[in-house]
């Protein structure tokens, strides 16, 4: 029994070298490139029935990993453009931008199979903001600008090629505005927004 405590801890000493060796070679860095398909909780409590479309965005993320399991990942994009809509009837577009920070745990990070899972802040900023004319005229619109929420994030990298790797990412954000009309309060909208990434990382 001693023996086979003793070259079982001596084989998992091997694995645990070996699994930092491969973690060394391949380096702490990790940019993937992905296709995400952004589909909108739409929260709306002004009683206008407020919506955005549902769209596929382009998303960079970088990600360096601190320790073989633990990695932080900034996901970085260009403002996307979205249609407003009240019920059916398009009212008008707008534009975000929504950074988000997150911290991963890696569960098997020399596996071919490297599942994750993250939680982290999201920041989003709307821009270029317009409502069709009879829409302003009427209520005079505004709404905040800037949005602050959590991210939870599951996914997983499949080792396909020397430090490449095809990704699948499912997050869950939560992004929202108030909305004022003459300047008083209308109402909240929540878009919370459901991503659904597929892409293709590079780890250096």
């Amino acid at each position: 029994m001693t023996k086979f405590a003793s070259s079982f801890a001596a084989v998992a000493v091997v694995l645990s070298f070996t699994g930092i060796a491969v973690q060394a070679q391949e380096g702490p860095w990790l940019v993937r490139v992905r296709a995400v398909n952004l589909d909108s909780a739409n929260k709306d409590s002004t009683g206008l029935g407020l919506s955005v479309n549902n769209r596929t965005i382009p998303e960079v993320d970088i990600s360096y990993f601190v320790t073989p399991n633990i990695a932080a990942e900034l996901i970085l994009t260009y403002p996307q453009k979205h249609k407003l809509y009240s019920g059916s009837t398009e009212i008008g577009s707008l534009k975000h931008l929504p950074p988000t920070l997150s911290l991963q745990y890696h569960f098997s990070p020399t596996a071919t199979f490297r599942p994750y899972v993250g939680a982290g802040l999201n920041y989003t900023n709307f821009s270029a903001v317009n409502f069709v004319p009879a829409v302003q005229t009427a209520l005079e619109p505004t709404i905040k600008y800037n949005s602050v929420g959590l991210s939870l994030q599951v996914g997983a990298d499949i080792h396909v090629a020397k430090n490449l790797y095809v990704n699948l990412d499912v997050k869950k954000v939560q992004i929202g505005t108030t909305v004022y009309s003459k300047g008083a309060e209308a109402g909240k909208f929540k878009v919370d927004p459901l991503l659904v990434g597929l892409g293709l990382g590079m780890r250096f």
